[in-house]
C-alpha cells in the first residue's frame, strides 16, 4: 500500500513563503510523476505544479514565477516552495504521485490527506 503524507501546511501573512513537503512511503518501484492541486472552498480542484521523473515541470499560469516544484526521486517525495504569496492562494493543498508501481502490482495514482495553506491580507 502506498501513502503520501504531506507536510508544511499553515498561516502566513501575505508576500510571505511557505514549503510544502510530500513523501510517498511503500514498496516504490518507480513515479512516473509528483504534483501539487489546490482546492479553494466553492470552486474546483485545479493543478498547481507537476514535475516528472526526469524533471520537466509545469505551473498554472497563477503561480508562474512564485512557486517552485521539485522532487526528490530517491525518497519518493516532492516540494513546493512558495513565495510571494497571496490572499487567493489560499486553499488546501494536495499531493499526488501519478503512475506508482508498487512490485507485483499495476500502476496507480495516490493522493495525499491535503494540507491547509492559509494567506491572511
Amino acid at each position: 500500500q502506498v501513502q503520501l503524507v504531506e507536510s508544511g501546511g499553515g498561516l502566513v501573512q501575505a508576500g510571505g513563503s511557505l514549503r510544502l513537503s510530500c513523501a510517498a512511503s511503500g514498496t516504490i518501484f518507480s513515479i512516473n510523476a509528483m504534483g501539487w492541486y489546490r482546492q479553494a472552498p466553492g470552486k474546483q480542484r485545479e493543478l498547481v505544479a507537476r514535475i516528472t521523473s526526469g524533471a520537466t515541470t509545469n505551473y498554472a499560469d497563477s503561480v508562474k514565477g512564485r512557486f517552485t516544484i521539485s522532487r526528490d526521486n530517491a525518497k519518493n517525495a516532492v516540494y513546493l516552495q512558495m513565495n510571494s504569496l497571496k490572499v487567493e492562494d489560499t486553499a488546501v493543498y494536495s499531493c499526488a504521485a501519478e503512475r506508482v508501481w508498487v512490485l507485483g502490482t499495476s500502476p496507480s495514482d495516490y493522493w495525499g490527506q491535503g494540507t491547509q495553506v492559509t494567506v491572511s491580507s
